[in-house]
């Protein structure tokens, strides 16, 4: 049985986001600026770091198969916002026709880098590097230094509507949801658990699933009781809820998935055992390009226009995030909710300290200290584990 004490070391950031959380919210509270945790505030986290979350996912992909990263996720950002801009704005073109030509251009633009690192064996930094300023240039082309808007209503209403859409029954739809998903969440993991015991793996205490799944339950009823209390469930939060169970199950549950990992572990004994690691990079890259295509897609929604700044700085976003929710530098360790972990603490920094009216640049020093504390405690941990 896993010990309570070793359940909180592995869900260490999770702790840390709670009491961060729970700090931010004094502070604000103390200082009359409102409430963190208010309903305005949580749905504006949610649609201020979708696009983090979604980037964040598709990194870790990459991170895990050795440590490698995508510097171009930015500029794909602000490339496929500015063809979708051309096909929706100007010319005129079906909403749900021009999602599906954005993400086929998304994916073979990540196809195209994937091609040079996995088969021409190109280091990624490099190949992603150049990527970023030839993406981000061709966006500044198509666009001519100027923005692209506004949009369709109905396109907008795809990533910035709510459920329910209006009504008097708000408040009771998102409990019930709320109740739905924590039972669904409940039976899986009994489930999981019987059949990890019944195999005779190592399975947590009962005692920390207990208190594991009680705090998730009750951190889910309180956010979707806080919905019901505005404008209802974001349908963002539906698309990133689908993206991250999505991920998780294929990193979890698939072999390709746990290929990765064996990537991330050592990749030339993984290749001698018969995983064609060509074929794992390309996918992981050409996958990147495709959830790029779809933050960007979440991003003009949003913002109501392709803009030409948009993208700036979202691959450092990403990154941070993986590293902080306890991806490993070397690659081959990190799991796609310590990712979304990472996200939201990101995103809790930034609210946080603009709510305080915390300087620009402090909040800079401030994270980038974080993502270096990060960094820091995995290459420890990973020198603790060799010496022993």
């Amino acid at each position: 049985m896993i010990k309570t004490k070793d359940f909180l070391s592995k869900n260490a950031m999770l702790v840390i986001l709670v009491l961060v959380m729970l700090l931010f919210e004094a502070l604000i509270s103390t200082s009359g600026r409102g409430s963190l945790f208010s309903p305005e505030n949580l749905t504006n986290l949610i649609s201020q770091n979708g696009y983090v979350i979604i980037l964040a996912t598709g990194m870790l992909l990459c991170i895990l198969t050795g440590g490698n990263i995508d510097l171009s996720v930015g500029s794909v950002v602000i490339l496929v916002g500015a063809i979708s801009g051309i096909f929706m704005v100007d010319m005129k073109m079906s909403p749900y026709l021009s999602i599906f030509l954005c993400l086929v251009i998304a994916t073979l633009i990540g196809a195209w880098q994937a091609f040079w690192i996995a088969y021409v064996r190109i280091p990624p930094f490099v190949t992603t590097l150049a990527g970023m300023l030839v993406f981000r240039g061709l966006a500044l082309v198509i666009m001519g230094s100027q923005g692209i808007g506004p949009f369709p209503d109905s396109y907008k209403a795809l990533f910035n509507s709510f459920i329910p859409n209006g009504g008097e029954m708000i408040a009771s739809v998102s409990i019930i949801i709320a109740v739905v998903i924590c039972a669904v969440l409940i039976t899986i993991q009994i489930v999981s658990r019987m059949q990890k015991m019944k195999k005779g793996y190592a399975v947590e205490s009962f005692v920390s699933m207990v208190i594991k799944l009680v705090a998730v339950s009750g951190i889910i009823l309180f956010v979707f009781s806080r919905f019901g209390q505005h404008r209802g469930i974001p349908v963002l939060l539906v698309l990133l809820g689908a993206i991250v169970l999505i991920y998780s199950y294929y990193t979890k549950n698939t072999v390709p998935g746990r290929y990765l990992y064996a990537m991330g572990g050592n990749e030339k004994a993984a290749r001698l055992s018969g995983v064609n690691t060509k074929k794992m990079m390309f996918f992981a890259y050409t996958n990147m390009g495709f959830l790029a295509g779809v933050a960007a897609l979440v991003g003009v929604a949003r913002f109501n226009q392709a803009s030409t700044t948009a993208g700036t700085g979202f691959e450092l976003d990403a990154i941070g995030s993986c590293f902080i929710g306890g991806a490993s530098a070397y690659g081959g360790v990190g799991t796609v909710g310590g990712a979304v972990i990472g996200a939201i603490f990101m995103g809790v920094l930034n609210m946080g300290m603009s709510i305080l009216g915390a300087d620009q640049n402090l909040q800079r020093v401030i994270k980038g200290l974080v993502l270096l504390a990060a960094v820091i405690f995995d290459v420890l941990s990973k020198n603790r584990k060799q010496a022993a």
